[in-house]
């Protein structure tokens, strides 16, 4: 059970419950109900009711529900030999950051029940699935490898999502694209739509604002290594716009052709984040290297 605390100032005497919590701990209308309900509101180590007067002094906690995860004491050495490999950055009672491999999926889906990143994690913390809260903040495809965070309780992603598309949340990605941009840097504002029932989408005049800011890096014979910063966060945005302007990734089967060496992967890593912690608001900054088969592809 994840408990925040609060010790009420000058500034919330005489104020009921009902108008501090929500402000001080960042809960919305639906969440701050639910605490309410559940009596997970407490001054002084009691529960109270929303009419409840604070006074100057008063030890405000919250009972967070949605919560079950490992501290970073548990978490082991190394993964089950069974497992391949994928290592977290950083972890507290908040928030994971993990360096996702590639090919692998994020999440469960239709087409993928085992064998995602969420199954790692579980195992490595040794937590039991059933109670193994797991909420991706910024969601990598399969083919993508690097930094993902990943919020342990239901007030931690409320509050990342918001943070999600704003100057407190950064993400670059390195590319490897075919094909090498006119420009050494730039920005690729084009809308992008979905095409059809599937999952390809393309830049459409009736689609959503999409921006992409970019700056080459390195260049090899026909290869760039491309930095890219997203503004917006699409389906496939850095995908689409990089073949859009006739630089589509390596490997990317949906927007280019396949690369066989890179055993179902494509060549786009996260490899920046930025972003203020939820709870404490401090500032985490990660980076993580262009993994090798990558790299080797700018060698020649």
């Amino acid at each position: 059970m994840r408990i925040l605390t609060y010790i009420a100032g000058a500034m919330d005497e005489g104020r009921a419950v009902r108008s501090v919590v929500p402000r001080r701990f960042q809960l919305g209308e639906h969440a701050f109900r639910r605490l309410k309900v559940q009596g997970g509101i407490l001054v002084g180590g009691v529960s109270v009711r929303a009419d409840h007067i604070i006074h100057a002094g008063d030890v405000i906690a919250i009972r967070l529900p949605d919560d079950g995860a490992a501290s970073a004491a548990d978490v082991p050495a190394a993964l089950p030999d069974n497992l391949p490999a994928s290592y977290i950055r950083y972890i507290d009672e908040d928030l994971i950051i993990a360096a996702k491999g590639a090919p692998l999926a994020t999440l469960p889906c239709a087409h993928i029940r085992t064998g995602t990143l969420r199954e790692q994690l579980c195992a490595m913390l040794g937590a039991d699935d059933s109670a193994f809260v797991y909420h991706p903040v910024n969601r990598l495809d399969k083919g993508t490898s690097g930094l993902l965070c990943i919020a342990r309780h239901a007030h931690a992603q409320r509050l990342m999502t918001a943070q999600l598309h704003t100057g407190g949340f950064v993400r670059e990605y390195l590319a490897v694209t075919e094909g090498i941009p006119r420009a050494s840097c730039g920005v690729i504002d084009a809308p992008i739509a979905r095409l059809g029932a599937g999952a390809k989408r393309a830049v459409r005049e009736d689609g959503q604002r999409a921006v992409t800011h970019y700056r080459i890096e390195a260049v090899c014979s026909s290869r760039a290594l491309v930095r890219l910063r997203l503004e917006t966060g699409r389906t496939h945005q850095i995908r689409v716009h990089l073949s859009s302007i006739g630089c589509p990734i390596a490997g990317d089967y949906l927007y280019g052709s396949e690369l066989p060496a890179l055993g179902g992967r494509f060549a786009l890593h996260s490899a920046y984040l930025s972003l203020v912690h939820p709870i404490t608001g401090q500032r985490i900054e990660l980076t993580e290297p262009l993994p090798d088969a990558l790299a080797a592809l700018l060698r020649g």
